[in-house]
């Protein structure tokens, strides 16, 4: 009956043009209507026929995901018998390999795109630039940079590129942070015979940047210059960013006078790029200059940038006009976002107004936003700051309330807190508890932990900590270094913190003013002056200055020797 009912369809799409046709599918389909493989193949025939390719490739995103009964086949099953001889005219043959490649993109399936794409390459029909373009990008997208080059070195003499292939390309390149590959494909598009535009060269200057080679980034601009290739505000705004983040200042500031001096209006992109660059330097009166300028150019901001100048007004401890910028917010049609709350929670909480901070804390819930993760850290450290860790601790409780599980680095700034106040019982317990919950502890843990134990005096625990950073595969830092020479110079043992100056040195760190005091008057207790004096260079060769008594105790000591 099903197949009947079928037939008939079929015999009425034959009598109209495509569009109907694919009317009468539709409605046939929305009725229940099991299809059969001669059904769908006569309706993909019928719209490829007559250049309806979108609606082709629709009806085949419909036949992957199941939303077109079938009578006894599977999507999986019949969409390769489309590809069959007697199935599709020769006419269609190609656009109905295409159209099914362009569907499984759509559908986020590369894989089945892929083999779809080789069976249509091996039955000598060409893909358009177009297609092999959005398989490229599909596969780049699901994080298979490996598998898109060995496919575009697959493919690259078989099927047509144009610049879009190898700027798609060269962002992978950029993404994964292969920066060689990126350079040999602009080598590989010139040889065949395609000139870089401005998206690739901003894609490479973004890359060089992201990688910290801003000077390569800044040739690759000048190149741009002569080539004749006109940089637009993406351009100047990564290369901008790229100088500030290298601690460029002046250069990156001249930058954006260049974008401008070009007749080129910053975006709000460039805008919030130096708006930020003031506000880190604690410049936030160019900052709001700058944020008015941008106003008076119509360039319209999101919360985003008044965030990074209420960022800026908390740092300078100017919380009120920070408070004031949040009610501006509405004026504009804004609201605060969660990161806004976040900046207010922290900036409050670092200068240990704890009560505002839960304030804001209640506000923002109230207001309909979720805490973060970061919220709840930032609050936590509060707590702990002005040293009320019920609070903190009843913080936590509420996170996993909210099913939120305590990160490594909450775990960190407990443990801080009870070895900063001398409870070392606890701090033990909290790191116990947080290897327990599968979270391994970083660098930064075991520093917070070794000075728990140096600040106690219990440089045995804190050695066996310090050696165990080796075991696990840790580098000890400055930090920690420092701290432990402290703790063995507070316990007298002048040769351990020697050995530890002496280690951290050739380890290529340098040790604090306070590291070498320490061990040169303590090593002087001793009697040890060579060794006091081997220290005394050592600390002028890393460029610190000794002070006028430290020179007198070590050849004080020398003399009465």
């Amino acid at each position: 009956m099903s197949h009947e009912k079928t037939l008939i369809v079929i015999q009425k799409m034959v009598k109209v043009p495509p569009p109907k046709a694919l009317l009468l599918f539709n409605s046939s389909t929305y009725e229940g209507l099991h299809h059969t493989p001669h059904s769908i193949a006569f309706i993909l025939n019928h719209l490829l026929s007559h250049d309806m390719l979108p609606q082709a490739q629709s009806l085949i995103l419909r036949l992957i995901s199941g939303r077109i009964p079938f009578y006894t086949f599977s999507p999986s099953s019949f969409i390769p018998q489309l590809t069959q001889a007697h199935f599709s005219s020769s006419s269609t043959y190609a656009p109905l390999y295409e159209t099914i490649v362009n569907a499984y993109v759509h559908s986020h399936s590369p894989d089945q795109a892929l083999t779809f794409l080789h069976q249509m390459i091996h039955k000598g029909h060409l893909p358009t630039s177009n297609t092999f373009n959005n398989l490229l990008c599909s596969i780049i997208r699901s994080n298979c940079f490996d598998k898109a080059w060995w496919v575009f070195n697959q493919f690259k003499i078989k099927v047509v590129m144009d610049v879009y292939t190898f700027g798609i390309m060269i962002k992978g390149c950029c993404e994964v942070g292969d920066l060689t590959k990126g350079f040999r494909l602009v080598t590989m598009l010139e040889e065949f015979g395609l000139s870089p535009n401005v998206v690739i060269y901003t894609t490479l200057i973004d890359g060089c940047c992201k990688n910290g080679d801003v000077m390569l980034a800044k040739k690759l601009f000048c190149k741009m210059d002569r080539l004749g290739v006109v940089a637009n505000q993406h351009t100047y705004s990564v290369l901008m960013n790229g100088f500030f983040k290298q601690g460029l200042q002046r250069e990156g500031f001249q930058m954006y006078e260049n974008m401008k001096q070009s007749g080129i209006v910053p975006n709000v992109y460039s805008y919030s790029c130096v708006i930020g660059e003031y506000c880190n330097g604690g410049m936030v009166d160019k900052a709001f200059k700058v944020f008015g300028e941008m106003r008076e150019k119509g360039v319209m901001c999101g919360v985003m940038t008044y965030n990074i100048l209420i960022g800026g007004l908390c740092r300078g401890k100017k919380f009120g006009e920070a408070i004031k910028l949040v009610h501006r917010l509405s004026k504009v049609g804004l609201s605060p976002n969660i990161v806004t709350y976040n900046i207010l929670i922290n900036g409050f909480c670092g200068v240990g107004k704890i009560d505002t901070a839960v304030r804001l804390f209640s506000q923002l819930k109230s207001n309909g936003l979720s805490p973060t993760l970061v919220t709840y850290n930032t609050l936590i450290a509060g707590y702990c700051k002005v040293e009320n860790l019920t609070g903190a601790l009843s913080l936590v409780k509420e996170m996993e309330e909210r099913c939120f599980a305590p990160s490594k680095v909450t775990y960190t700034i407990l443990i801080d807190a009870f070895a900063r106040l001398n409870h070392m019982e606890k701090a033990r317990k909290m790191h116990a508890l947080m290897e327990k919950s599968g979270l391994v502890p970083d660098v930064h843990t075991y520093s917070v932990l070794i000075h728990g134990l140096c600040k106690t005096g219990n440089m045995k625990e804190a050695s066996k900590l310090f050696k165990s950073l080796g075991e696990l595969h840790f580098e000890p830092n400055n930090v920690i270094y420092n701290t432990m020479i402290h703790g063995y110079c507070k316990e007298g043992s002048s040769y351990r913190a020697f050995r530890l100056l002496k280690e951290m040195v050739h380890n290529g760190m340098v040790p604090n003013v306070a590291s070498f005091c320490s061990t040169i008057g303590l090593l002087c207790n001793d009697g040890k002056w060579k060794e006091a004096e081997l220290l005394l260079e050592k600390m002028i060769n890393s460029g610190l200055k000794p002070t006028v008594s430290l020179y007198n105790m070590v050849y004080k000591e020398k003399i009465n020797v």
